[in-house]
């Protein structure tokens, strides 16, 4: 590990708590113990300590919703500073919906709550013998005993109920719902009401282990290194984050991408039957029409100078659904909306608010949602098995089918309430045959608001994420819509590949920070997103080193995932993509070409420096990383969950 010996660990480490609990949930005891310099210098924070914890810590092949399965809450050293969007944390844990590395992250009050209160990661075993809550109260922690009072209950009410009893409104909570105590394999987690770390299961993860909630508050302040010149860049840093950099989710938040996809026929409609939708180029489904006619206020996060959350209303006035409140971002303006072919905005408040208080992905649900309505388009399944219609487009009913998904309840909950891969199975055994063509997913996730038809380097960009279906790993999207690569062409594999991998490295220091990817664009360069790190914590890196690192945690995370038994062909989209052509828009009669997406897979593997042929990091690699304790160690375990 030459190069990250040669970075030399200061005397006093600023920036880190270097504070991390242990907590045995089978027998209610948590340890304190310092997390040495070293292993903040080599891995940053967040993802990068949750990678390295989960490949030492957790044993291979284990079932990710068994007492063996760790649990991790991580974040970095910026929480509390006045860098912008640094108030976020990160869970980590075997996924029960991939069965690999699962990861999410949120914004909010919690990670500057936690930091506050002098921690910089928990790590959670076991399963306790009764539903639990932790709390972390300055230097009190301790487990609170919760079936009477918080199991059973929503996540927006288990907030209101902890803040009540601490007499504490600024209390950070983060929780499940009813969705993650039955341990639906799409559960996430709440905190600050309209703030979910979404995907991947992690709110499973807490169900199986009895743990209802975390609760953080604290006084204790932070130091930077630099104080001085931190402070002016700090400075900076805000002053250009409150600019032009960012004004497209200050003004109308993320569903601000709506329109432009759109055009480049890149926007999801129908279950990913197309890219285009006439109720976005008519004006009706757009950010522009959901921020004039439904948004009323715009809330930012803890050292936020942003604002993205836009909080939409739906009028007293309204029979079904009067003054309901929703958070709304792109995501969910996809899922609920145009892949379910619904253009009613009141009907994707009530099932994102469904999803965000009961406690499931929204992007997943509402993707699982979408492969419902086709395969009633289709007759695979009928209103005999659900108990009413569900063509695309409906609305009062799509309520309905989200909420017993969410619950568990009928048919809809029997059959799709753990997303689209396990969904596909369970029709396909009662002999719906090809069902599972149908659930629009990359290694048992829920596509994100992207339709891969001519975006070639996303295709592979998406493909490759270590989470499943993701663009919050590496953006490749940008070098399609930009126009970097032919985007409906395979040449240069080596380029494309290296290109996404530079941006691959980068989320993952990005999520090691933890910093929002809103403000990537506010740093003139690598160099400065390297300083500013220096100036807080006191170690003297350059971009080099750090991108390293965000090299270094990739890897170890595709290790991760290779040890439980992924192989080269769970890095591939939906068969869809390769075999149906839109019908109409800019990709109209393009589908992915498979000989041409292999060659730039492999391209990208060459980038990375792994095998070629099977994804698999080659040992100088690994060795060039830093990761030496993992040679030897890729032999999968045969434990991925189905």
């Amino acid at each position: 590990m030459s190069k990250t010996k040669e970075v030399v660990i200061p005397d006093e480490l600023t920036g880190y708590s270097q504070t991390r609990l242990d907590v045995d949930l089978t027998n209610g005891k948590i340890e304190k113990s310092e997390i040495s310099g070293e292993f903040c210098r080599d891995w940053i924070g967040g993802y990068g300590f949750a990678a390295k914890v989960l490949w030492d810590e957790l044993k291979p092949g284990v079932d990710p919703l068994s007492p063996d399965n760790v649990f991790v809450y991580a974040h970095g050293p910026f929480p509390t500073t006045i860098i912008p969007t640094s108030s976020k944390y990160g869970v980590f844990a075997k996924s029960p919906l991939t069965g690999l590395f699962g990861m999410s992250i949120s914004s909010g009050s919690v990670g500057a709550q936690a930091r506050r209160a002098g921690i910089n990661m928990i790590v959670f075993n076991g399963k306790a013998s009764e539903p639990v809550y932790m709390v972390v109260d300055d230097d009190d922690y301790y487990l609170e005993p919760c079936e009477k009072t918080l199991w059973g209950k929503g996540c927006w009410e288990t907030e209101e109920i902890l803040r009540d009893e601490f007499q504490d409104q600024r209390l950070a909570v983060m929780a499940i719902g009813p969705a993650g105590e039955r341990m639906s394999l799409i559960g996430c987690i709440t905190n600050d009401r309209n703030r979910q770390a979404g995907r991947t299961g992690m709110g499973a993860v807490m169900g199986s282990k009895n743990l209802k909630a975390l609760c953080f508050r604290g006084i204790k302040g932070i130091k930077v290194a630099k104080p001085v010149e931190f402070y002016k860049m700090a400075k900076k840093l805000i002053k250009v984050a409150n600019g032009p950099a960012t004004s497209k989710y200050r003004d109308l938040g993320t569903p601000s991408g709506i329109t432009s996809y759109n055009k480049l026929g890149m926007f999801p409609t129908y279950n990913h039957r197309e890219g285009t939708w006439e109720k976005i180029t008519d004006g009706t489904f757009t950010g522009d029409s959901l921020n004039e006619d439904w948004v009323v206020k715009k809330v930012a996060c803890s050292q936020c100078a942003i604002a993205c959350d836009h909080i939409a209303r739906v009028p007293k006035t309204h029979p079904e659904w009067p003054n309901l409140f929703a958070s709304i971002d792109v995501e969910i303006c996809y899922s609920f909306g145009s892949s379910c072919g619904n253009s009613d905005w009141p009907t994707v408040f009530k099932c994102v608010a469904l999803c965000d208080d009961l406690g499931i992905d929204a992007i997943s649900g509402g993707v699982t949602a979408a492969m419902a309505c086709e395969l009633y388009d289709l007759g695979l399944i009928t209103k005999d098995d659900l108990g009413y219609e569900l063509p695309f487009g409906s609305t009062t009913n799509l309520v309905r089918f989200t909420e017993e998904m969410i619950m568990g309840k009928g048919f809809a909950g029997e059959i799709f309430g753990d997303g689209t891969k396990v969904a596909g199975s369970r029709l396909e055994e009662m002999g719906r045959k090809n069902a599972s063509y149908y659930g629009m997913h990359i290694k048992g996730l829920e596509m994100p608001a992207f339709d891969l038809h001519g975006m070639s380097s996303f295709a592979v960009g998406e493909g490759v994420s270590i989470r499943g279906a993701c663009h919050l790993r590496n953006g490749a999207y940008g070098l399609d819509a930009k126009g970097t690569f032919d985007r409906f062409g395979y040449d240069k594999p080596l380029e494309r590949g290296n290109a996404i991998k530079k941006l691959e490295d980068t989320y993952a220091v990005i999520d090691s920070y933890i910093i929002c990817k809103f403000t990537r664009g506010i740093y003139e360069n690598d160099a400065e997103m390297a300083k500013v790190y220096e100036l807080v914590t006191g170690i003297p890196v350059t971009d080099e080193f750090i991108f390293h690192r965000g090299d270094a945690i990739v890897t170890l995370s595709k290790c991760f995932n290779i040890r439980e038994g992924a192989t080269r062909a769970d890095d591939h989209p939906p068969e869809r993509f390769f075999k149906e052509a839109h019908k109409k828009g800019p990709a109209k009669g393009v589908t992915l070409d498979e000989k041409g997406f292999q060659k730039l897979l492999s391209g990208y593997y060459e980038a990375r420096g792994w095998d070629t042929e099977t994804g698999i990091p080659t040992d100088e690699t690994l060795k060039n990383l830093g990761l030496d304790f993992v040679i030897g160690k890729l032999k999968p375990a045969g434990g991925k969950k189905k």
